[in-house]
């Protein structure tokens, strides 16, 4: 079965990242262009890890994973090989309601990471359920070539109009005019 696409406010929730390889390195480098409330709890970390912890003063404890570390959390991610304990930290998140990513471990997840691009307000995320991770990382590529340098100014434009203009049919109808004469716009370049 295909994932839920969603995408999730992450304020005021805790995240944990179990491991500090370079995998656990790939998802903190994905979570922080979305919040900084990020705790790493892991045996060893690679440099690259270790930097990042320390340019922005994360939360880190050296040392193995305890039962009841995730009790606080709201989104854990379990990046270790180690199969059993991917599934013993999977099974301990029902417990308390956070949601569990063990990567590369489809059984043990509530969610993935999509592919995805992000330029300020807007984010396009990818996914191929799993079946193809490349795929989705070069499909990435495609569609960042694609987008306007200008994205960024133009929904900005569009999120004070939605502010500061009153509900209703009309509003819709001229930002959906907007958002479709910038996108033929754009297209016939």
């Amino acid at each position: 079965m295909s994932y839920f696409p969603a995408f999730l406010k992450l304020d005021n929730k805790k995240i944990l990242i179990v491991g500090g390889g370079y995998i656990a390195y790939e998802k903190l480098n994905h979570l922080l262009d979305f919040t900084s409330d990020i705790s790493i709890i892991a045996l060893d970390l690679s440099e690259d890890m270790s930097n990042k912890i320390k340019e922005k003063n994360l939360n880190f404890e050296r040392r193995a994973y305890k039962v009841g570390d995730i009790a606080k959390y709201a989104v854990v991610i379990v990046a270790v090989d180690d199969l059993t304990l991917q599934a013993k930290i999977f099974d301990e998140s029902k417990q308390y309601n956070c949601l569990c990513n063990s990567v590369d471990s489809v059984d043990y997840c509530d969610f993935i990471f999509p592919s995805y691009v992000k330029k300020d307000d807007l984010t396009i995320a990818i996914s191929t359920s799993g079946a193809s991770p490349a795929m989705a990382k070069h499909l990435r590529h495609y569609l960042q070539k694609l987008i306007p340098d200008g994205i960024s100014e133009f929904l900005a434009e569009m999120k004070n109009l939605r502010r500061s203009l009153p509900k209703g049919k009309e509003r819709m109808q001229m930002l959906d005019k907007k958002a479709k004469d910038y996108i033929d716009k754009w297209s016939n370049k």
